[in-house]
């Protein structure tokens, strides 16, 4: 058994790369978009470019416990930071835009790797009877390192090879924590053999709670704006709304993974996909009033921001120890799905029914989750 002190190491190492990710998703994001820009790309292939980020994600993600179990968790860590760091370095240097197609899928797979195993370290390293706080630490870490890219970019700008330079520095400083805590990573074994399918058929709550929340965090971060300027707000003001949602993200986090380990995960789940329900039936209510809607977004954006933390916790309580680098594998591949599908059905719903429509998309999201988590409670309980 590892000592608390040991327990604390490793927890911290995980956490390290998961802030690698937050951070090098939030800078490169904008970053690429902007230099993209700059050398005359469209919309439309800055968009496909970026795509491939959940590309790269669905292709790779599954192969990552496989890899993990033959060559060991800390050398793919180590060679997943390194390849993201140089990855992001070469993006300013490549002439032509083209290659950056098969480099963006090469960054999002070290990516990838760094957000699978750093999920299945915290969730093996966790003890049980605190698994959803430390998740909790974990997601708000993750959601802090979300909020870091935008602030580099502010302080080094978008020009020349320095924003790219930082960012890689930022990376590879990922590696002094993982490597200090080398001797305690778990190890991952062969499991059972699930396929992403059967893994969501023994554990559909927490895994669907993944595919539900990267719908709902891109839907909302790419149309919302869009949706402030229908009802009226300037180009600013419309872009600050996400930051409400960001803020609550953050905020929540530790204390919904606190009440994860108090009651029962599944019933956590489904409360707060009804609560997320409920606040996207009042949107349109609240939108009339900058006070009403400003707190409807931080409470609704912050409860919604939980699925992740709970569906994560619920899965490491569901799946075996020899399962848990697979079922972590599954989380993130349908996160990933999660991201492709939220903007064009949360996009559709506010061309369909202007402007509403946006609301009225959520709010069909959230049931679609919450109506079958219903039922199957309902049929548990004696």
């Amino acid at each position: 058994m590892p000592t608390e002190r040991e327990r604390v190491a490793a927890i911290a190492a995980a956490i390290a790369c998961v802030a690698v990710v937050g951070i090098g998703l939030s800078l490169s994001i904008p970053l690429l978009s902007l230099e993209m820009e700059r050398r005359g790309a469209s919309s439309t292939l800055i968009g496909l470019n970026t795509a491939m980020a959940g590309i790269s994600s669905i292709l790779v993600v599954p192969f990552v416990p496989r890899v993990a179990s033959r060559i060991g968790v800390v050398p793919l860590l180590t060679l997943s930071l390194v390849v993201s760091a140089a990855s992001l370095v070469a993006f300013p240097l490549l002439p032509g835009l083209w290659p950056w197609f098969p480099l963006r899928f090469v960054f999002s797979a070290g990516l990838g790797a760094l957000f699978v195993l750093s999920e299945y370290w915290i969730n093996a390293a966790a003890p049980p009877e605190r698994r959803g706080l430390v998740l909790g630490i974990y997601t708000t870490v993750l959601a802090l390192g979300f909020a870091t890219g935008p602030v580099l970019i502010t302080l080094v700008g978008t020009m020349g090879l320095w924003p790219y330079l930082t960012g890689a520095l930022l990376v590879l400083a990922g590696l002094l924590p993982v490597l200090l805590a080398r001797g305690l990573s778990p190890a991952v074994e062969g499991g059972t053999g699930r396929g992403v399918f059967g893994y969501v058929r023994f554990a559909p709550a927490a895994l669907c709670a993944a595919l539900l929340y990267g719908a709902v965090e891109t839907g909302i971060f790419a149309i919302l704006p869009l949706y402030g300027l229908r009802i009226g707000y300037d180009a600013q003001g419309a872009a600050g709304l996400v930051s409400l949602i960001a803020l609550g993200n953050v905020l929540f986090q530790i204390p919904f993974g606190w009440l994860a380990d108090r009651f029962d995960r599944t019933l956590v789940l489904l409360g707060t996909s009804l609560g997320c329900a409920v606040g996207s039936a009042l949107i349109p209510a609240a939108s009339g009033s900058a006070t009403a809607f400003a707190i409807l977004l931080f409470l609704w954006g912050g409860l919604a921001g939980t699925l992740y933390t709970v569906g994560l916790a619920a899965l490491g309580a569901r799946v075996s120890a020899a399962d848990l680098a697979g079922a972590n594998a599954t989380f993130v591949v349908l996160y990933n799905v999660g991201l492709i599908l939220g903007p064009p059905v949360i996009g559709g719903g506010l061309d369909l029914i202007p402007p509403n429509g946006f609301a009225y998309a959520l709010l069909g999201l959230f049931l679609a989750y919450a109506l079958p988590l219903a039922g199957t409670l309902r049929r548990r309980s004696p």
